[in-house]
């Protein structure tokens, strides 16, 4: 099957050679830029309306994290145009976060539909590399088809454990690979290279639930779902959420002389983490 993929490959190459020139001198990926947003725009209100009760469900989880104040801080992990915002309950502080700053004023017109939200602001940067976030300042981090196009997904998870706080919890949905030796993996295997180029980075072959599994969270909860818009060369999603340890358990061997010094230092750590 290798050797059909690799012809497949070379067909659909053959057949988007003007794209693939322009990626390889640089003109494309300014111009995905631009028009991403517009995609996904449009793309967004279609997958919203088929995924509409299950976003509910997931979302609404997120009243239990309220503090006393009746206020959770949430970031928006690639937010992209905001497609999340009407199923967010009140009380949400919206920190949002994607590398295209193109996004920005369908971001603005996300909020202006959503005044029951209050949006704190947008910053322009990677997931592997969010140092305008603090650490463990968020109660809440969504990450929805954001995975799936970022350079590192386990360099982005553990950007996502720094900055929730203690027992914060990670919203997910992504879409994942088929099963490996299927022919629909087969088929996502020869598209994705073009893929890649069409869909801002996006990768149809990730098995992010592997990611989810290997990073530092105490609990996964995650259920699969079919893909949404079938015409799409996408496989089935993913969906859940994580949530990161509220302790630390510290079983460090030391004489008992030293017991009193330790138990600060186990403490002190669970005081950071």
């Amino acid at each position: 099957m290798d050797i059909l993929v690799r012809l497949l490959q070379l067909l659909m190459l053959l057949l988007t050679l003007p794209l693939h020139l322009m990626a390889l001198l640089g003109f494309w990926q300014p111009l995905c830029k631009s028009y991403f947003p517009y995609l996904m725009a449009m793309l967004a209100d279609n997958a919203n309306r088929k995924m509409e009760s299950k976003k509910r469900e997931l979302f609404s989880q997120i009243k239990e994290l309220m503090r006393t104040s009746g206020k959770v801080a949430l970031l928006d992990l690639g937010c992209g145009t905001g497609a999340n915002f009407q199923f967010y309950p009140p009380g949400c502080r919206i920190t949002c976060l994607d590398p295209n700053p193109h996004f920005e004023k369908f971001l603005t017109k996300s909020m202006a539909e959503n005044r029951h939200l209050r949006y704190e602001r947008f910053v322009v940067a990677p997931g592997e590399d969010m140092k305008q976030v603090a650490d463990g300042s968020m109660d809440v981090v969504v990450c929805t088809l954001v995975l799936c196009s970022v350079q590192s997904p386990k360099r982005v998870l553990q950007e996502v454990q720094r900055v929730l706080r203690p027992g914060g919890v990670l919203f997910f949905w992504e879409h994942v690979a088929y099963p490996r030796g299927s022919w629909a993996f087969m088929w996502q295997q020869v598209f994705e290279p073009t893929w890649k180029h069409i869909g801002d980075g996006c990768c149809l072959t990730r098995e992010t639930w592997k990611d989810l599994e290997d990073a530092r969270f105490s609990e996964i909860q995650m259920e699969r779902q079919p893909p949404p818009l079938k015409w799409l060369p996408v496989g089935p999603h993913i969906m859940g959420k994580a949530v990161k340890a509220s302790v630390v358990i510290c079983s460090l061997p030391c004489p008992q002389s030293e017991q009193a010094i330790h138990s600060q230092i186990c403490l002190l750590l669970r005081g950071i983490w």
